[in-house]
């Protein structure tokens, strides 16, 4: 499986954003372009210390979602979404798109780092799973808009 910390993987995940349009159409789900983007920095910010967002560890959550973090099997369509990650206000595409684009360059550049925080709902995790949990993350939203 794919891990956001490979260059090459780096470089294909910023082409789909930039490729992405305000007026692209979802191929599933409600969020537009600009909410998928503010809701993909969540992740983002995690990872990088920002914000915890309030995630409290969920045994039921770890014991039916963690594994499918790491597996080369793809995430169905329409999956729940977290309650505190659901984005339903109007975002600005231009703003979220420009703000992404920071995160994961700010992600690219602590690539090497070898120690990362425990998730604050799946708790310690080696840099690859951090690394194949972005990737998947990511993924899923930039094919839900077909990018």
């Amino acid at each position: 499986m794919k891990s956001f910390f490979e260059n090459t993987v780096y470089s294909e995940i910023s082409t789909r954003i930039n490729n992405l349009k305000e007026d692209t159409q979802a191929q599933w789900g409600k969020m537009t372009p600009a909410q998928m983007l503010h809701h993909c920095q969540m992740p983002l910010n995690i990872i990088l210390e920002k914000e915890d967002y309030g995630v409290k560890p969920n045994w039921l959550v770890n014991l039916l979602f963690k594994k499918s973090m790491f597996s080369d099997k793809l995430w169905r369509k329409n999956m729940p979404t977290a309650p505190g990650f659901r984005i339903t206000e109007d975002k600005n595409f231009k703003a979220e798109k420009t703000e992404i684009i920071s995160l994961i360059n700010e992600l690219n550049a602590q690539r090497e780092r070898e120690d990362w925080q425990p998730h604050p709902a799946f708790g310690k995790l080696t840099k690859d799973q951090w690394g194949k949990m972005q990737y998947k993350h990511l993924d899923h939203h930039l094919r839900q808009f077909g990018v």
